[in-house]
């Protein structure tokens, strides 16, 4: 709970910097944050040494430094990882990645969502939803597709904190329970 406070301050903290150099510059940090957090996740190793408290901070601001050579990174964003090494919280770069596109996905007006149907969707039936979802909601929406058999039909829309669940598994259990208490 406490790291997820954290990642959050130093997110936005990242974003207003950003927000104050332009809108390309929001961005950029974004994609170089995502990178970042992208070698860190796929690389677990590397969260172990930013984990461990036996590694000294100038070993692991090495480590960061040789990371950072190896992607084009910006001077704000290799000030901001070496604020995080001088705190000893590079391992929370993905949490702070992840909110940092949070907060960059509300200021563009952005909503992420997941779909869920029992089989696979051809791809003018996504486009047709994803645009129809769009003209509803009033905003610009990103819409992943994805598959689960156990909903048996219909589908399931989660976006952002909402969920409608519209799967004859759910239609069946609301019927189960009307069953059982006598409607």
């Amino acid at each position: 709970m406490t790291g997820n406070i954290i990642a959050r301050r130093y997110a936005r903290a990242l974003f207003s910097l950003g927000k104050k150099a332009g809108s390309e510059e929001l961005k950029a940090f974004g994609k170089e944050l995502d990178a970042l957090a992208g070698v860190i996740k796929s690389t677990p190793e590397l969260g172990k040494i930013f984990r461990n408290p036996i590694i000294s901070i100038d070993e692991k601001k090495a480590v960061l430094a040789s990371l950072l050579d190896k992607g084009q990174v910006s001077a704000i964003v290799r000030n901001f990882c070496n604020l995080l090494a001088d705190k000893d919280r590079l391992s929370t770069i993905p949490e702070i990645q992840a909110f940092y596109n949070v907060l960059l996905d509300a200021d563009q007006g952005v909503v992420r969502g997941e779909l869920i149907t029992a089989i696979k969707l051809p791809k003018a039936k996504c486009d047709k939803v994803k645009s129809q979802l769009e003209k509803q909601a009033g905003q610009k929406l990103f819409l992943s597709f994805s598959t689960d058999k156990s909903i048996l039909g219909g589908v399931v829309l989660k976006v952002g904190d909402k969920v409608l669940d519209a799967s004859l598994r759910a239609q069946l259990g609301i019927l189960k329970e009307n069953i059982k208490r006598g409607e």
